[in-house]
């Protein structure tokens, strides 16, 4: 094979594809890169076996059909540092030469055909969704999940599809985070709407990245029962499902609540982070006290000191007093627009709260014991 690549169009590739490629395996090839050019154009590919993309490569000339092995590291160094604005990678059964204007390097050949084929998107049945909106589900619910459990499937996202709609959830046990945004049906996947598979958080970060035209569609399909396949402008991620068990979440979701306050995420968002500059790890609870008109956030540390911070709301019913996490606050805070109306729901002291905003996205944060 045979081709002239754009620098600077090969490195932005190879960095998105990258982070597949595992830095050890049992199959040496797997931490290199498979690169094929042909009439259709160029594609860059990865996987870990669990999980691959395929990705499409702008700036390439193709001279002569063929695929190569590119070693990953080593050649993202070579693009990293050269200053050349194109450069020729050709290769041959026993070595790979990429050159530029005044430089020269040559690697070592391996067998493309060794290399385990990642999946092209053949789904004839699917989800059409905007980018923004898929962007969206995933920031809002993948800092919620626990990658480390080894209970349930908590390592991964669920995804519930409905009619017109898609569903993601990620809990870690202690908090949860659900969103919903609207999708179009392509063929007879309504047909399976009873299945909810889990996507592992490895493949949200992945698609989340390759999410970089907020206007595009984005294909999403199950394939098999075991396996999710997404198709974004230049990309195609396949993943694995995780397997387990995922918690059933509805039972986590409050029937009733005592209190109901609105606030803008963002006023929230600052006196929260204001409130953990004297927690530590021995004691990171803060008490959040919501009476008639204002709420009060209280914490200390006996090795830092302690703060007092007041904030007012539209809220004129019984005062009730709750200890959170501030850092459970903070992340899912951190993912909604700071203009953004906040409706927090409560019923006392020991029952989880339910954060939730009007577009469909719910936040439920079990709180810390007050004695603690």
């Amino acid at each position: 094979m045979k081709s002239l690549c754009n620098r600077e169009g090969m490195l932005a590739a190879i960095a998105m594809v990258g982070g597949v490629a595992p830095a050890r395996s049992p199959k040496p090839i797997l931490q290199n890169l498979k690169f094929v050019v042909d009439s259709t154009g160029s594609t860059l590919m990865a996987t870990d076996l669990e999980l691959g993309i395929r990705y499409m490569v702008s700036g390439v000339r193709v001279d002569e059909p063929g695929s190569v092995i590119l070693p990953y590291q080593r050649m993202q160094q070579v693009l990293r540092l050269s200053n050349e604005i194109d450069l020729t990678v050709e290769s041959n059964n026993e070595k790979i030469d990429v050159r530029g204007g005044r430089s020269k390097w040559n690697f070592t050949a391996e067998d493309p055909t060794l290399f385990p084929e990642v999946p092209s998107f053949t789904a004839r049945s699917y989800y059409l969704m905007k980018a923004s909106d898929l962007r969206r589900l995933i920031r809002r619910t993948v800092f919620a999940t626990d990658v480390e459990s080894t209970r349930y499937a908590l390592g991964g996202v669920l995804l519930e599809f409905g009619e017109h709609s898609i569903s993601m959830v990620g809990t870690d046990g202690r908090r949860l985070a659900k969103m919903t945004v609207p999708a179009e049906v392509h063929g007879e996947v309504e047909k399976e709407l009873g299945f909810s598979p889990v996507i592992p958080v490895k493949a949200m970060k992945l698609i989340e990245r390759n999410l970089t035209d907020d206007e595009i569609m984005v294909h999403v399909a199950i394939l098999d029962n075991n396996a999710a396949v997404i198709r974004t402008d230049r990309a195609m991620i396949h993943t694995r499902l995780v397997e387990g068990r995922f918690p059933r979440y509805q039972d986590v979701f409050p029937n009733q609540h005592e209190a109901r306050i609105s606030m803008k995420a963002g006023a929230l968002l600052r006196v929260v982070q204001q409130s953990m500059i004297v927690t530590s790890e021995e004691s990171r609870g803060v008490d959040f006290h919501f009476s008639s008109g204002v709420l009060n956030l209280d914490s200390q540390s006996p090795d830092v000191g302690d703060s007092h911070l007041d904030i007012p709301i539209d809220y004129d019913g019984k005062t009730i007093d709750i200890k959170f996490d501030p850092r459970y606050l903070v992340e899912a805070l951190q993912t909604i627009d700071e203009n953004s109306e906040l409706f927090v729901d409560l019923i006392d002291s020991k029952a989880a709260a339910l954060f939730h905003t009007l577009d469909n996205y719910d936040y439920i944060v079990m709180p810390l014991s007050r004695d603690a």
